[in-house]
């Protein structure tokens, strides 16, 4: 990951998995001033994940950069192959945890600093009770065992539900009215952070993310994806909000000075609203294939309004435009993928 670091905006393309996830965890200026400012040590609960990797190393990243001594540990339930071994060798420390069980929590250590990504969304329709347990059941026994720190716990569009697709997309004060058990459940999440940030002084973040892109998933490599390989496109759901994982990561962490009591919202996406319809054909003509479309398009949308984020964060670093050329290039040379479709077409809240 070392070399000569070109501006973000001036990449033209990303080949590798080492590239991208150099990318991901590359800290920007604002990063590392905010690991300056940041008291304490961090610790990623739910580092396992699709983003957490990524995450932990911006966050070891930016200490290295800013010359603090901060210690970075990445907790999760399961590995994947080789992760841990990864971290480790950029100095961040791992643990195995089960957060459904306190005692097991007793395993990490106090730190001020938490950030929460552990969270169940498929397979919900299956195992609803496990679904619940792992969104609230979990996130209230991380509160109990770490209500000394400033949290930021990732939540999710979803609590808002569908809106008109013209009205700007849901702001923070909108009053959640959750479709499904999944996005029920993280709002349960939610409202139990509230109670303990309420009860017990917890500082809180609710850190609502709609939709994360790394180009090995999410919702513009799933319609770049289903051009390539001539796929219908279910416009039903027919606009949508994305961001770029690496400016999520950096939300995410500057997001910890932003913690309070009684417990903060954010909404977290980009500021663009991509219609489906139109994505797919620009990936059409990029790809020399023409785009198969099934189902009418509806006049909602699951959309996030993210001005407050934008106002406070600054804008995302990557643009739409520079994203959709990192994923067409990636899908055209055959880029690794996750095989994790977002399932953003849904529209009746079941996973």
């Amino acid at each position: 990951m070392g070399g000569e670091q070109l501006p973000l905006a001036n990449v033209a393309e990303v080949g590798t998995v080492e590239q991208l996830e150099e990318l991901l965890s590359r800290p920007n200026p604002a990063d590392i001033a905010c690991l300056r400012r940041l008291d304490g040590d961090v610790t990623i609960l739910g580092a396992g994940g699709k983003m957490g990797p990524s995450l932990a190393r911006r966050v070891q990243r930016a200490c290295v950069a800013g010359g603090g001594a901060h210690r970075v540990l990445a907790v999760s339930v399961s590995w994947e192959p080789g992760v841990r071994e990864s971290l480790a060798r950029e100095g961040i420390e791992t643990l195995t945890c089960d957060f459904l069980h306190p005692i097991d929590l007793e395993r990490i250590p106090p730190c001020p600093n938490i950030l929460y990504l552990a969270g169940r969304k498929f397979g919900t329709e299956g195992r609803s009770d496990l679904t619940w347990a792992v969104n609230t059941l979990a996130p209230a026994h991380v509160l109990e065992r770490f209500a000394d720190s400033r949290i930021v716990m990732f939540s999710s569009g979803n609590v808002y539900g569908m809106v008109p697709v013209e009205g700007g997309g849901s702001v923070e004060t909108d009053i959640p009215v959750p479709v499904g058990e999944y996005a029920q459940s993280c709002l349960g999440r939610e409202r139990i952070a509230e109670y303990c940030s309420r009860e017990r002084g917890t500082r809180c973040l609710l850190f609502r993310l709609n939709y994360s892109v790394d180009l090995r998933y999410g919702v513009i490599m799933d319609v770049g994806r289903r051009v390539f390989e001539g796929r219908p496109i279910d416009l039903r759901v027919g606009c949508v909000n994305v961001i770029w994982q690496g400016d999520a990561n950096s939300y995410a962490m500057r997001s910890l000075e932003l913690a309070a009591s009684p417990a903060r919202v954010l909404n977290v996406t980009g500021p663009e609203l991509i219609r489906v319809r139109e994505l797919a054909r620009w990936f059409g003509d990029r790809l020399g294939r023409e785009p198969r479309f099934e189902g009418d398009e509806g006049p909602t949308a699951l959309l996030s309004n993210a001005a407050q984020c934008h106002a406070t964060l600054g804008r995302p670093e990557v643009s739409l435009e520079l994203l959709r050329e990192w994923a067409v290039r990636w899908i055209a040379s055959g880029g690794a993928r996750l095989d994790k479709p977002t399932r953003y077409e849904v529209v009746d809240g079941r996973y």
